[in-house]
């Protein structure tokens, strides 16, 4: 399969609301301790925008969910693929995206057989507290190798002026928080990543 270079992450329907119409083609909706009738509404909004704007949207964590909202793709950190039930999540016909940070979570990762592997963080990210340093441009170029086929996503710390040396050492897609959402003008620099991701599309 082949996934967009720019990926967006966002916490809300809002956001999505906001920006993809905007050309955004890859979205992940990663929301965090909000109650459930609350989170089927915001992924409903969600995938009704991202329905009519010819938008592929990611569930993080929530895959039970995903499933009966009629999602089609997931995103698993590597404490929700423990305990998810992968083979029901196939079973859905729902595709699967899995975050790496070291070799360990990549064998385990690779076992599931996901439809994307994500490596992170690839710079110094402000977004969480992180237990893995920086990955660097060169962990990219080896987990391209170990992955083959599989699609990689660099994740952490990325920007627009980034991201050409992202893809140069193997990434298919770049994803991105912070330098959108917390950029005093998130709709112009939504703008300047699609242009900037637009060669690899």
């Amino acid at each position: 399969m082949k996934l967009d270079p720019f990926y967006l992450i966002v916490d809300s329907a809002a956001w999505v609301q906001r920006l993809v119409p905007l050309g955004v083609k890859l979205v992940q909706l990663r929301i965090k301790d909000l109650d459930e009738a609350s989170l089927r509404r915001e992924i409903r909004a969600s995938k009704a925008v991202c329905d009519r704007r010819g938008c592929q949207l990611i569930v993080n964590d929530y895959w039970r969910i995903a499933i009966e909202e009629d999602c089609d793709f997931v995103h698993l950190g590597q404490e929700d693929l423990a305990a998810a039930d992968v083979k029901a999540i196939r079973r859905a016909g729902v595709r699967l995206g899995l975050s790496t940070h070291d070799d360990a979570e990549l064998e385990t990762a690779l076992q599931a057989e996901p439809d994307y592997v994500a490596l992170g963080p690839i710079y110094p990210t402000i977004l969480k507290a992180m237990k893995w340093a920086p990955q660097g441009l060169e962990r990219i170029a080896l987990w391209k190798q170990r992955v083959g086929n599989i699609p990689l996503v660099a994740i952490g710390g990325l920007t627009a002026e980034r991201i050409a040396n992202v893809f140069a050492h193997g990434a298919q897609s770049a994803a991105v928080v912070t330098d959108i959402t917390r950029n005093m003008r998130p709709e112009a620099r939504t703008a300047e990543w699609l242009a900037a991701t637009a060669q690899w599309r």
